[in-house]
């Protein structure tokens, strides 16, 4: 039997050893799983154990961890929610690469470093942490909200910037290269590709979907989500584009078919294991005899980019028109250096624009804001609730249009008490955006001061319903404890939106009917749910709990009807019936 070498192996044992110990032990101590890799990352690293010292190969396995999470982003937007959040894609996002950028090259430049250096140190340190990031609003179920999406729409401008800035590195080492026909050239390259990719995935994905679908085989059909996935980026690199804007794309295409559901859940242990992969890569590229050596410089130069993005972001959002809050947790939460700061920084070292010295510097600062990056977060998320929760003490409640107008495939809540507040978290947890309404003025004061979309407004009244953007949202949920309020609310919003679902709780069987014949999809009486569960409890207590569910599955498949009987035996009237007759 041949022999191979098994280096690489070794390699691969040690990462996932690393992601066993130190991962669980991060989640027991209440911290971010992305500070366990980063941790374990540092620990196998050259500057510790040393039992990792060739990374190359890490890091290319680590890139599909940034592919296989764009892929994801993809799948969860829809190319009519992109184009609603064009505004902040294309004019938010582009400002602040250019003004960043620019910024951090300037300063450069006044230091003594040369022009081409500070250039490519500039616009890596412009782009943020897509990978990070992104994470982290997935796991806190923040992706909806209204700042996660303003955050994505930077990320999501900054991973195209990565185009013209890697065709751009290798003719700054060129004297007498014509850099703004070379990147006229790569842009138009770079768009025809992109173009082709959406033409021949609308017309083809669905259809070759449909036949592997036919066969009835898991296996076939998770290879070809990995084959439109990676072959996509493949063709998006061919082109001069980054392979993740390539996966990005293809899950886009993906979002709008009926198998996206599937494919999500096929792709993501892959997702989980090469984003854990990518980040454990970034520990292993802290230097942490350069950050001993040079703290002052190192500390003071993480310092000057956190602090400086930070204000262009929170700046660049206020002349937007996004509200103080939005602003200063945009801008903390972008704050960092990113993983593209790596590939650009660690270019320009390999073709001699970047000195060595500079380009490890520089490394070091990417790696520390990371690291710093959830502690960060947890001060912007403080100050925004501070300044939401002034705002509200002092009755300035935002306008519900600025929200709205922004949503796509959204809910409407009516109602957020504990039922709607339950539910809203049910959905933030699933990174659906959402956006409730309720009467009462202190719920909403203090929903606001908690940064919650949450207004004030009559859901009954048509109006109001429009201004929620009830036209473009996903589904309706009536929570108001008040039979008569939510059968109005639940009349109005079929007749202004007859095909969107409405999802109603009602307070008994009765008030469940006249929910129905106002037009609600699906009622769930509150009382009749909350009694079934408590029998449940008690069968489970008395050893019988298989027959429990099977009891509970009955009634709830016979829609209640069984209950009803017993309930309202024929000849008599309901005690909600009879106490609604007296005066």
């Amino acid at each position: 039997m041949p022999e191979h070498d098994l280096s690489y192996l070794h390699d691969i044992l040690y990462f996932l050893l690393a992601a066993v110990v130190i991962v669980p032990l991060a989640r027991a101590l209440r911290s971010s799983p992305v500070l366990g890799y980063l941790f374990a990352g540092v620990l196998i690293g050259p500057s510790v154990l040393g039992l990792i010292e060739e990374t190359e190969m890490v890091a290319v396995l680590a890139e599909f961890g940034i592919v296989f999470l764009l892929f994801a982003i993809g799948l969860e937007l829809s190319i009519e929610r992109l184009k609603i959040l064009q505004r902040y894609v294309f004019g938010l996002g582009t400002a602040q690469v250019v003004a960043t950028g620019a910024l951090i090259a300037g300063v450069l430049v006044l230091l003594g470093q040369e022009v081409a250096a500070a250039v490519v140190i500039g616009g890596g340190l412009a782009l943020s942490s897509t990978a990070f990031v992104l994470q982290m609003l997935i796991e806190r179920g923040e992706l909806a909200a209204r700042f996660g999406r303003v955050a994505f729409s930077i990320l999501l401008l900054q991973d195209l910037a990565i185009v013209p800035l890697l065709a751009l590195l290798p003719l700054l080492g060129e004297q007498e290269a014509n850099v703004w026909v070379a990147l006229a050239l790569a842009a138009v390259k770079a768009t025809a590709a992109v173009g082709l990719t959406l033409l021949a995935g609308r017309f083809l994905l669905r259809p070759v979907y449909r036949t592997v679908a036919k066969t009835r085989s898991p296996e076939l059909f998770v290879a070809t989500t990995l084959l439109v996935l990676l072959g996509t980026g493949y063709l998006m690199t061919l082109a001069g584009v980054s392979m993740a804007l390539g996966a990005f794309l293809a899950g886009l295409l993906l979002s709008g078919t009926e198998y996206r559901h599937q494919v999500e859940a096929d792709i993501r242990p892959f997702r989980g294991l090469l984003l854990g992969l990518f980040f454990i890569s970034v520990g292993l590229q802290i230097d942490l005899g350069l950050i001993a050596d040079d703290w002052t410089l190192v500390a003071g130069s993480v310092v000057a980019l956190m602090l400086g993005k930070a204000a262009i972001i929170y700046g660049l959002n206020r002349a937007f028109g996004l509200p103080d809050e939005i602003a200063v947790r945009t801008g903390l939460l972008l704050s960092q250096g990113g993983e593209f700061g790596f590939v650009l920084v660690g270019g320009g070292m390999a073709i001699g624009v970047v000195p060595s010295l500079i380009g490890q510097l520089a490394i070091a600062v990417v790696a520390v804001s990371m690291v710093l990056t959830p502690l960060v977060a947890w001060i912007g998320q403080l100050a925004a609730q501070r300044i939401a929760r002034r705002q509200a003490l002092a009755g300035d409640l935002p306008d519900i249009v600025e929200e709205a107008e922004e949503l796509h495939d959204h809910v409407v809540i009516a109602g957020f008490g504990r039922v709607g507040q339950t539910i809203a978290q049910v959905l933030a947890e699933a990174n659906v955006a959402y956006i409730g309404l309720d009467m009462d003025h202190d719920r909403v004061r203090r929903c606001r001061g908690m940064d919650l979309p949450v207004y004030y407004g009559d859901a009954s009244r048509v109006d109001v319903l429009h201004t929620a953007g009830l036209e473009r949202a996903k589904a309706a949920v009536i929570t108001l404890d008040n039979p008569e309020a939510a059968s109005h609310t639940v009349a109005a919003l079929h007749e202004r939106a007859p095909d969107i679902p409405i999802f109603v709780r009602a307070r008994d069987l009765r008030h469940r009917r006249e929910l129905e014949r106002q037009g609600a999809t699906a009622v769930v009486p509150e009382t009749i749910e909350a009694s079934l569960q408590l029998g449940g409890i008690v069968l489970n207590a008395l050893g019988a709990g298989a027959e429990a569910g099977r009891i509970m599955e009955e009634y709830r498949r016979e829609n209640y009807a069984k209950l009803s009987e017993i309930i309202t035996p024929r000849g008599r009237r309901t005690v909600d019936a009879e106490e609604s007759q007296k005066p």
